[in-house]
């Protein structure tokens, strides 16, 4: 098991100064990322290293920004930025990933990731939000997005792609001690990556391949789960989408040519930008930000990278400054823990959904639909149901545990009740099941209302155990004549542990998105990709994206 940073390490690791100038044209620091975590190099090793002309800087975390005294105003000096902002940039621009887990990995989730998109677009809703900011307008070169024929500039673009993936919560999922959606990053990456190859062909150069595109989606991936790890977000209020934020800015920025230095600069301003409050995704507020909070972060993320190319300065003691900072701000004074060092960790174990649910319900969701094919052999429907029993996680109690009335479809698929009811009564689950019309059933409300949900602490024990990271579930059924059945799961059909059996499934997902949309030669080759990856990595972005758009 990976050997957990301590507070006490890690704060180590952020009194160091770095060797990186504070100039920006001072050549980058060239760090062998692979080879350490945050922490495991010691403060004095680090501090040998420490050129002169930073010696007058203050090495302390909780003081780098210095304080008010008496008579004196507060210290000016400029510190150096904070590791766990170098860190991120080393990883992006120096650390090479050779893991052909990840690749394939990335592969599916790319192809996966798009075609959630192109199945939002068939909800009314999800249109809404896309498009430019004046109506009719085409940008020069501009980036397509997914599903439609609009050109638009890459912060727009980032900002409707970023939405359409994310806009039936079908993407991809990493649960940790925060929780999130990694693919999210995708709406920036592919965007930018898109408008990049367009422009660089109208001026004569090579374009950027998808390869390029996967890997960006692997660095992405790897940022935003291990800072997710060992640090919940949730537990003060902010939304996961921070994360998509940071770990979109990193990569984009070193899509659109900056150096390492400005890297870290772009993650600084991400992480000093507004963030999210989860208020749109709990009770009694529940909304359809959550649908778009992502494609907002991409967006942000793209605009933040351009302005530093521009010129835009950095802030490097954004974490750590003290009353001012991201820590004493927002994050209750806590810095930020390490379990690993960036790899490609996050991309080879990150968890498919292979139904339009809740991660923390994906179990329960497959056990009751178990449940109800045993029902009907013994000629049983939900009408026979006396009460129903869920055990689950901690996590799944505290976030998508709800009674009393579900007011929209964004309540409805945060409902672990509504939907392990929608399992037992119709044996399936669709993104239309938790439409208002649907919702109408009045079967549905009787029977979540017999109901019961609790903790089972094993599951959140082994939940967050980095060798097994279960999300565990079991669905207990009474019936009416005295009968009773249970189906207890560890692992949903998309965890990395059922890999092999998931991959018929991302493909019959991926066909039924694209059916409708395109003739069928065309989606023949699109889903033909899932398993052709020499052909998909060498594809030129923009042609790649082709393949998803629309003339009207």
């Amino acid at each position: 098991m990976p050997r957990l940073l301590s507070q006490s390490t890690l704060a180590a690791s952020l009194r160091s100064t770095s060797t990186r100038s504070i100039s920006t044209s001072a050549p980058p620091r060239a760090t062998a990322v692979a080879a350490r975590s945050v922490g495991q190099l010691s403060n004095k090793s680090l501090l040998s290293n420490l050129p002169r002309s930073a010696a007058p800087f203050a090495t302390s975390a909780r003081i780098m920004s210095g304080h008010a005294g008496v008579g004196k105003g507060e210290d000016n000096a400029r510190p150096p930025p904070d590791q766990v902002l170098q860190d991120i940039a080393d990883y992006v621009h120096n650390y090479k990933i050779d893991s052909k887990v990840a690749y394939e990995t990335a592969r599916l989730c790319l192809l996966d990731s798009l075609g959630c998109a192109m199945e939002a677009l068939r909800f009314p809703s999800a249109a809404n939000v896309c498009g430019p900011v004046v109506p009719g307008t085409v940008v020069p070169n501009g980036a397509r997005v997914i599903g439609t024929n609009y050109e638009l500039d890459p912060i727009r673009a980032a900002f409707n792609n970023g939405a359409l993936i994310r806009w039936l919560d079908f993407n991809d999922t990493w649960l940790a001690a925060e929780w999130g959606h990694p693919s999210d990053n995708i709406g920036s990456i592919l965007s930018v990556a898109d408008w990049i190859s367009r422009t660089n062909i109208a001026n004569g150069k090579k374009p950027l391949t998808v390869q390029d595109v996967l890997t960006a989606a692997i660095q992405a991936h790897e940022i935003q789960g291990c800072l997710a790890l060992e640090n919940s977000f949730n537990r003060v209020g902010l939304d996961h989408v921070v994360l998509v934020k940071v770990a979109s800015a990193a990569v984009v920025s070193k899509l659109i040519g900056n150096t390492l230095d400005q890297t870290v600069d772009v993650v600084s301003q991400a992480f000093i930008d507004g963030q999210s409050l989860r208020t749109y995704r709990h009770a009694p507020n529940a909304g359809s930000r959550k649908s778009w909070a992502a494609g907002d972060a991409c967006s942000r993320a793209v605009n933040l990278a351009l302005l530093v190319q521009k010129g835009e300065q950095g802030y490097n003691s954004v974490l750590t400054a003290k009353t001012w900072g991201f820590y004493d701000v927002l994050f209750k004074g806590k810095e930020f823990k390490f379990q690993r060092p960036y790899g490609s960790y996050v991309m080879e174990n990150v968890l498919f959904k292979l139904v339009p649910a809740e991660f923390h319900s994906q179990t329960a969701i497959e056990g009751a639909i178990t449940l109800h094919g045993r029902m009907q052999k013994n000629s049983k429907t939900s009408d026979d149901i006396k009460s129903v029993r869920i055990k689950t996680q901690e996590a799944a109690v505290r976030i998508i545990s709800k009674s009393g009335k579900l007011n929209n479809y964004a309540d409805r698929d945060h409902s672990l009740q509504y939907i392990t009811a929608m399992g037992l009564i119709n044996g399936k689950l669709d993104p239309e099941d938790y439409s208002d019309e649907v919702a109408k059933n009045p079967k549905i409300d009787e029977l979540r209302a017999k109901m019961t949900v609790e903790e089972e602490p094993r599951y959140t024990t082994d939940y967050l155990d980095p060798e097994l990271r279960s999300i565990g579930n079991t669905v207990d059924v009474t019936f009416n004549d005295g009968t009773s059945d249970s189906v207890a799961l560890d692992y949903p059909v998309g965890h990395t542990r059922r890999r092999d059996e998931a991959k018929p499934l991302i493909k019959s997902k991926l066909q039924k998105h694209l059916k409708g949309f395109f003739p069928e030669a065309r989606q023949s080759e699109i889903v033909a990709l899932l398993e052709d990856h020499e052909k998909l990595t060498k594809l030129p972005a923009n042609e790649f994206v082709d393949l998803w758009v629309r003339d009207q």
